[in-house]
């Protein structure tokens, strides 16, 4: 592959900033949880001070008791006045802060939303499609960076995940909070993908007051996780440890405790409400009370998500169950079993882990195979007779009509890779990927798949030992090309 034709698209460069600027080793600008860290490391020195502070006040008070010289007196409430106006001078810096980290963190929420939201239902849809592939075929699916780099990326993934949740279980009437469905078109049922074009104004208070503390409390989730004592879990204390190795049971126990409180706390004292800016009472007043009511919500959302078998928690366990497969950080990690993802979510509602309903909701939004994945299929000739051979194709649409049968882009055609494919519906007897299907293949010779398998894969050598019928393939590199990474522009759609 000729190094000039890789590159990032201008839509594929904004995500990868987007995701720059949620979670990055070395990003150009402080990430949300580099702007965690950063407090949990100073939480312990800033308390400290403030303590000093209110101790020096304190010993100064007691003297005054006893004291009886005005001139002493007045000496010891002046230097009370000093030292409690370098506090609120210390406080209001920490805030400033504070404000700081809760404006970036809107800030990237409102560029999720950018990049999620349309016009109308179908808009959004394939943003939504766009957003969620981009991230996984900009992901490794092999190599040594899998856990590095998902860990990364799955704050973003899940996030998304939760808003469309949330759309897909209010249209099915399963949302039961009364304060959810308040916020939506004035507690009338509505056709909430369609609000943005039917009722803006409705829409804007749906994205202000649920959209954003959702997606606030879905980046927040896990970013107890960098408090000193969790990463002393994780990396050990001469941090030479994987972090992504299997934990002992109760140091799994441990972290999931540190992780809950200080998320919690993360978000209430490290995040906490916006600042009103402007000059007039009533709107102030307003915007106070809105602040609280979207601060409160989050921590609901953060408390109720660890048992979530009924109620709002299920918006971020059910999409943290499912992302933690798609983009897994654990070493067991296989591209192949992705499809298989809904498996686990079953389990866990079985179990009583989340709710079964956000589980089949979800379903119905993702479909089994994943937004980004490489599906192998049987393609047909005009009549639709089946041809002897496999294409490629990538995942690339929500929403399939059945769940098996996914909404893809020929990334081939005649054997040859292709920048402007078609949209097609795979179904279960073309798909690769489905038991049974393959069988269809084995009258081809050996040396004919050989000889397919070598034009269709760059590493031929290192794949030798691959099937030669193979269930599903790897897109990344060829998305790696700035021409192929359109595949979500309007195509004909044709069901084979």
């Amino acid at each position: 592959m000729a190094k000039s034709s890789v590159g990032d698209s201008n839509y594929t460069t904004e995500v990868k900033a987007l995701l720059a600027q949620i979670d990055d080793i070395k990003p150009q600008k402080p990430s949300v949880y580099q702007h965690a860290s950063a407090y949990f490391e100073s939480w312990s020195n800033i308390q400290a001070i403030i303590k000093d502070y209110k101790e020096k006040i304190a010993k100064r008070q007691k003297k005054l008791e006893s004291e009886s010289k005005k001139k002493n007196i007045a000496k010891l409430n002046s230097e009370i006045e000093k030292i409690q106006s370098d506090l609120e001078k210390y406080k209001a810096a920490q805030d400033e802060e504070r404000l700081v980290r809760h404006e970036h963190l809107k800030d990237v929420c409102y560029q999720i939303l950018a990049l999620t939201e349309g016009a109308n239902a179908e808009d959004t849809r394939k943003k939504s499609a766009k957003l969620l592939g981009t991230i996984q075929l900009i992901s490794p699916t092999e190599g040594k960076k899998i856990a590095a780099v998902n860990e990364r990326h799955k704050h973003l993934y899940k996030a998304v995940l939760c808003l469309r949740l949330v759309d897909r279980m209010y249209t099915e009437n399963l949302i039961e909070s009364t304060y959810i469905r308040s916020k939506i078109n004035g507690g009338k049922q509505t056709d909430i993908e369609s609000l943005a074009e039917k009722n803006p104004k409705a829409y804007k208070v749906f994205q202000d007051h649920i959209q954003i503390p959702l997606l606030m409390a879905a980046l927040l989730q896990d970013i107890g996780n960098y408090h000193p004592d969790a990463q002393a879990i994780l990396t050990g204390a001469e941090q030479n440890l994987d972090p992504f190795r299997v934990l002992p049971t109760e140091e799994r126990k441990a972290l999931l405790q540190i992780n809950y409180r200080e998320t919690l706390r993360y978000a209430t004292s490290g995040i906490g409400v916006g600042q009103y800016v402007g000059n007039s009472k009533a709107e102030r007043d307003q915007f106070i009370e809105d602040e609280k009511a979207s601060l409160a919500l989050i921590r609901t959302f953060l408390k109720s998500w660890v048992n979530a078998n009924k109620g709002i928690g299920n918006f971020l366990k059910v999409p943290q169950l499912y992302t933690s497969i798609i983009l897994s950080t654990k070493n067991s990690y296989s591209y192949e079993l992705l499809p298989k993802v809904y498996n686990v979510l079953r389990k866990n509602a079985e179990m009583g882990g989340c709710n079964p309903q956000a589980v089949e909701s979800l379903l119905a939004i993702t479909g089994h195979f994943p937004q980004g994945f490489g599906v192998t299929y049987i393609p047909v000739n005009s009549d639709f007779q089946e041809l002897d051979r496999y294409e490629y194709a990538i995942v690339n649409d929500l929403y399939p009509k059945h769940p098996w049968e996914p909404i893809c882009r020929s990334a081939t055609r005649n054997l040859q890779f292709i920048s402007h494919g078609s949209d097609l519906i795979i179904s279960l007897d073309k798909n690769l990927y489905i038991p049974g299907t393959a069988k269809k293949l084995e009258r081809i010779k050996p040396e004919r798949l050989h000889e397919i398998l070598k034009i269709l894969s760059s590493n031929y050598l290192e794949r030798k030992e691959l099937d030669l019928i193979p269930k599903c393939w790897h897109p990344r590199e060829f998305f790696s090309m700035k021409k192929n990474q359109n595949i979500w522009n309007k195509a004909k759609v044709v069901r084979i």
